[in-house]
């Protein structure tokens, strides 16, 4: 699967900001679609994911209820809308793919291809 994450950019605290994660390639319909993000000097973290199937969805408890992954089935997409941003979500975010599911897809090593990331800075 090939990966193209695009939508970061500068926001302030409090703003939001829709991350979208192109794939093309292998059928996703049995995979999971993650988010991680990794902070200067920090290991990448797992922070969301969408399993295509049935879109459940998964959350690292310090973004739960201020991001949201969705998916568009017809246009292979994942977003991830993030909003209350704070200055700690400052980060490269990087979405990945598991082309079958696996429960490490919260993991880095769990995952089959990487998009390049994109840069989300939040700060006033």
């Amino acid at each position: 699967v090939q990966l193209v994450d695009t939508g970061g950019g500068l926001v302030q605290p409090g703003g939001s900001l829709n991350l979208s994660c192109a794939a093309s390639g292998d059928n996703l319909s049995s995979g999971v679609i993650s988010w991680f993000r990794q902070a200067p000097g920090n290991e990448r973290e797992f922070v969301t994911a969408i399993r295509w199937s049935d879109g459940e969805t998964y959350y690292t408890h310090s973004v739960k209820g201020r991001f949201i992954i969705s998916r568009d089935n017809a246009k292979t997409t994942a977003y991830l809308q993030m909003n209350s941003l704070k200055p700690e979500d400052t980060a490269v975010y990087y979405c990945a793919a598991q082309v079958r599911y696996s429960p490490y897809f919260i993991t880095t090593d769990g995952m089959d291809s990487w998009g390049k990331g994109t840069l989300v800075i939040v700060s006033s």
